[in-house]
């Protein structure tokens, strides 16, 4: 196994701290509830009850119109191995309702791209190294129906260890006995993280994350890379719990240094204001459909995720509020 750089969780952390980078301190109260402390009760109360009251969930005749109109915030996270994308995770925040939706996109989703006819280049991963971000972006939209991306973030994989530490660790249930080796990985990679419940450190997070496979290519994930996304959802949901409980500008300062993002402070304070108030249970996790399927390219048979055009309308329709018989019949 090369050095894997997992980096989904942690962009995804990040995500959280940027929008909410410019909240003060959190009261947790019952429910899992998040209120900002501002000054009197009645005051914060009489504000609540008036955002509450201005939500109006809006529905579209179609995906295109809730595009241009919709005042979501779409961001894509990134993680890298060397120029390649190992992971690419879309996720989308409603800033009035601040439900959070995020799509787990498989690397080697099948994409041709003209020009570039090689097997390993047909896969989402492989558009980095030579588009860069902005290929990626048009990559990610084109499989999404053509949905804006806005921002996006890339962490390198020596934030996860810092950055899990500084919460202490988060609590997994850890499917099977992970474990591998490998020396000549830079730095050197081992992994030893029994089976169970358990509270996972740093490096332990980090090795939970990178993980797919034994040395002997049989234990692992019966289900491949999908199997590793759903482990790193679970980790994600757990994440989430533990990350809306701290005072997250303490937090933020740990991670700065190992983000690379085109989020500017202004619009990161300008997105916590409406930020407030996010729970666990607002947030959303799915993978892109799709299925694995073996493909013969130039002789050689590689193995590809090939995403389904007409669920992921469905998916984009229900997280924009499209009236899907509206949509049908135009």
């Amino acid at each position: 196994m090369k050095t894997f750089w997992k980096v989904f969780i942690v962009s995804f952390f990040f995500f959280i701290f940027a929008i909410l980078l410019g909240s003060y301190s959190y009261i947790k109260s019952s429910g899992q509830k998040f209120i900002i402390s501002i000054g009197a009760g009645e005051y914060a109360k009489e504000e609540k009850a008036q955002e509450e009251k201005d939500i109006q969930v809006k529905t579209y005749a179609s995906l295109s119109e809730a595009f241009k109109d919709d005042s979501r915030l779409n961001v894509i996270l990134l993680g890298m191995e060397d120029i390649r994308t190992d992971t690419i995770i879309f996720a989308t925040f409603d800033l009035n309702t601040k439900k959070l939706d995020a799509i787990s996109i498989p690397r080697d989703t099948y994409i041709h791209r003209k020009g570039h006819d090689r097997g390993e280049d047909r896969k989402i991963n492989a558009i980095f190294g030579e588009h860069g971000i902005d290929g990626v972006k048009k990559a990610v939209s084109h499989i999404l129906e053509g949905v804006p991306i806005h921002h996006y973030i890339i962490l390198d994989y020596e934030g996860v260890e810092n950055i899990i530490d500084s919460i202490g660790g988060v609590e997994v249930v850890v499917p099977f006995h992970m474990k591998y080796e490998d020396p000549t990985a830079n730095p050197p990679l081992s992994i030893d993280i029994k089976e169970g419940k358990q509270i996972l450190d740093g490096k332990k997070a980090l090795g939970f994350l990178r993980y797919r496979k034994g040395n002997d290519n049989k234990s692992g994930y019966i289900d491949g890379d999908l199997g590793r996304i759903k482990a790193q959802q679970q980790f994600l949901k757990s994440l989430a719990d533990k990350v809306l409980s701290y005072r997250l500008p303490l937090v933020v300062k740990n991670a700065l240094e190992y983000v690379e993002t085109d989020i500017r402070l202004w619009e990161a304070l300008s997105y916590s204001r409406k930020a407030l108030g996010i729970k666990p249970e607002d947030i959303t996790f799915s993978t892109l459909p799709g299925k694995a399927e073996l493909k013969r390219i130039q002789g050689r048979i590689l193995s590809y995720f090939i995403f389904e055009p007409e669920e992921v309308k469905r998916r984009l329709e229900d997280i924009y509020n499209v009236n899907k018989e509206s949509s049908q019949n135009p």
